[in-house]
């Protein structure tokens, strides 16, 4: 466990410099005045002229050197300071504080409805392989896999908001509001989950140690209790940890397309209006996320799976 989380936490640190500097490149690579949309988004475009971009300009230092706006901000980021949004001017960890929770909990409840979506449909897919069902599940998982997560939400909203109309089409502030985007990322991650899960317990099924506990007496609950499910939770919980930057990066499209209230809405917002430090933190704070998340992952199937040394 302890080698596991040392070389997280290493692996932290590169991600945040990788992603920060990347994010650097980048944003000052975006066409426009950077000057000119930073003024717009605090005053409004019909206020803005070149007078306030120039003002904005002077008073952000926007024409310094790139390489003097890196240093200063490498050396804001070994203090752990992340700078103020250009825009709003309040510090930018206030600002992912507030937007963050909300992306957390809307990701959790996908994660966890993903869980219970895809590992049982591919328990059930796998007591009879390549039977009617297993087939049925196979088209379902290659037809939802393949599909962009904008246009499952915008088929979730066709549906479920503007002809049922039994939930919100977006917003915030009720259990109603988690649902459609939730279920659009949950069943971008049990489509594949669904095949990882049947082909594991297949595997398992056939095995001679599982054969063998049926022949010692034991029931198939038993069975699958205790040989089953160790051995189908750790390729299902290594697929859940590569796919969470799915997760991380379909909230950015699904919290923009559903009006919520996250980070990735935010960055959006904060891409438009070149406000750099709240897109350098935003990405940080997504990318430590990742690894984090990844990290728990690694320490579960070492949990779970005695032999897992790395």
């Amino acid at each position: 466990m302890l080698k596991i989380i040392l070389r997280r936490l290493i692996q932290i640190l590169l991600v945040i410099w990788s992603v920060g500097t990347l994010t650097f490149i980048l944003t000052r690579q975006l066409s426009g005045d950077m000057a000119y949309r930073i003024a717009a988004s605090r005053y409004g475009y019909d206020q803005t002229d070149s007078a306030a971009a120039d003002a904005v300009r002077a008073e952000l230092a926007l024409d310094q050197d790139w390489w003097v706006s890196y240093f200063n901000w490498l050396t804001d980021l070994v203090q752990f300071n992340l700078g103020k949004s250009l825009v709003t001017g309040d510090s930018v960890w206030s600002e992912i504080q507030h937007q963050f929770g909300h992306t957390l909990s809307l990701a959790l409840v996908a994660l966890v409805l993903a869980v219970l979506i895809g590992p049982p449909l591919g328990l059930l897919a796998a007591r009879k392989p390549n039977g009617f069902f297993d087939r049925l599940t196979l088209v379902f998982s290659t037809l939802f896999r393949s599909v962009p997560a904008f246009i499952i939400a915008i088929g979730l909203i066709t549906l479920f908001a503007a002809q049922l109309r039994w939930l919100p089409a977006g917003g915030y502030g009720s259990w109603q509001h988690f649902v459609l985007p939730a279920l659009t990322l949950a069943i971008g991650l049990s489509a594949v989950s669904v095949r990882v899960t049947r082909s594991a317990m297949v595997q398992a099924k056939s095995s001679e140690f599982y054969q063998f506990a049926q022949l010692k007496g034991l029931s198939r609950w038993q069975t699958f209790w205790r040989h089953g499910l160790p051995n189908i939770a750790v390729p299902v919980i290594a697929y859940h940890a590569v796919q969470l930057v799915y997760l991380i990066e379909g909230v950015v499209i699904v919290e923009s397309l559903f009006a919520w209230p996250g980070s990735g809405h935010a960055l959006v917002h904060a891409i438009i209006a070149r406000d750099v430090p709240m897109i350098q933190g935003t990405t940080l704070v997504m990318g430590g996320l990742f690894v984090v998340l990844n990290m728990i992952a690694d320490m579960l199937s070492a949990w779970i799976d005695p032999r897992i040394k790395n």
